[in-house]
């Protein structure tokens, strides 16, 4: 039972990825077949990468949807993964609390917590009884004849947001650029912004010519849409 850090790996993204949306992005205006656009679009990829530039900056966001990113993704709370299913155009494979017995889990703790030092006494403090409560309900299943997934699917109730998960996560360019726009924003929250920034930063890595102005709305729009009452000041308001 411990705290963790974030950690995040990428585990594949689609190969040929600006052949793809070009090939993808050409059909829509050609009448020649996307398999000659695309095998004659790899003999020049500064063309391509210039292409899928402008067709970005035109907001012709369509062909981006056939281009995907699979993240695996660890040290993060339950409390983020629930604002993160929340994005829908993607896939998920998450760790099961009913499968994966929680009899030492580790937690995250919020930087406010973390700065405070009898802030974080308690915290931990409560992470620690929490983690005894949960092993005593497991011992009272095992004295009833239950174990595994029978006994662990009801000691979870109590398993806090904290708890650490792991989760494989895939999404299209198109729902990734969506993903940044929302939660790169500084009025998301610090976990789920974190994990965003730390995503965009390897998408950029990866495939500059559609992520390297991706982040929150603001960048893309160049003024805050949040309003008086929610601005960063980071960007002017929209007049």
């Amino acid at each position: 039972m411990a705290q963790v850090e974030l950690h995040i790996e990428l585990l594949d993204f689609s190969q040929n990825a600006l052949s793809i949306i070009y090939a993808a992005c050409r059909q829509c205006y050609s009448a020649s077949f996307a398999g000659q656009i695309f095998a004659e679009g790899l003999k020049d990829l500064v063309k391509q990468e210039e292409f899928v530039r402008q067709v970005v900056s035109s907001g012709h966001k369509s062909p981006l949807e056939h281009v995907k990113f699979t993240f695996a993704i660890e040290g993060v709370s339950r409390a983020l993964t629930h604002q993160l299913v929340r994005h829908r155009i993607a896939s998920y494979s998450q760790q099961s609390q009913r499968y994966v017995k929680e009899s030492d889990f580790d937690y995250i703790i919020p930087p406010s917590i973390e700065a405070d030092e009898e802030m974080k006494k308690e915290y931990v403090n409560t992470m620690r009884e929490i983690q005894k409560s949960y092993n005593c309900l497991l011992k009272a299943f095992e004295n009833k004849g239950k174990k595994g997934e029978s006994a662990n699917q009801d000691a979870r109730f109590v398993l806090p947001q904290a708890s650490e998960t792991k989760i494989v996560v895939t999404m299209n360019c198109r729902e990734l650029e969506h993903f940044f726009q929302e939660r790169c924003c500084a009025r998301a929250q610090w976990e789920i912004r974190r994990l965003a920034e730390e995503m965009l930063k390897i998408c950029k890595q990866k495939l500059p010519a559609v992520f390297n102005n991706s982040g929150a709305k603001c960048v893309a729009f160049g003024y805050c849409p949040e309003g008086v009452k929610f601005t960063c000041k980071k960007y002017p308001l929209k007049k």
